[in-house]
């Protein structure tokens, strides 16, 4: 499957998904949590502040994009 077969669908992200920043590829990984906005580990992007953006360039939630299965 090519990433235009993937283009518009909005499949909900699991818990220990990984989000990557659209903007400067910042990856959010719910194992490390983020220090920045003082996160703890195991805390899910789903369950970020609503005011929690990217710790390296600001970018919202909404410009966040998982990350797929390593193949």
């Amino acid at each position: 499957m090519t990433s235009f077969e993937n283009f518009g669908k909005c499949d909900p992200a699991s818990d220990d998904d990984k989000m990557e920043c659209g903007i400067c590829w910042h990856v959010y990984d719910p194992a490390q949590g983020d220090p920045v906005w003082q996160s703890p580990p195991g805390v899910p992007f789903s369950a970020l502040p609503k005011d929690w953006r990217c710790p390296n360039c600001d970018a919202l939630q909404s410009k966040f994009m998982r990350l797929g299965d390593a193949r």
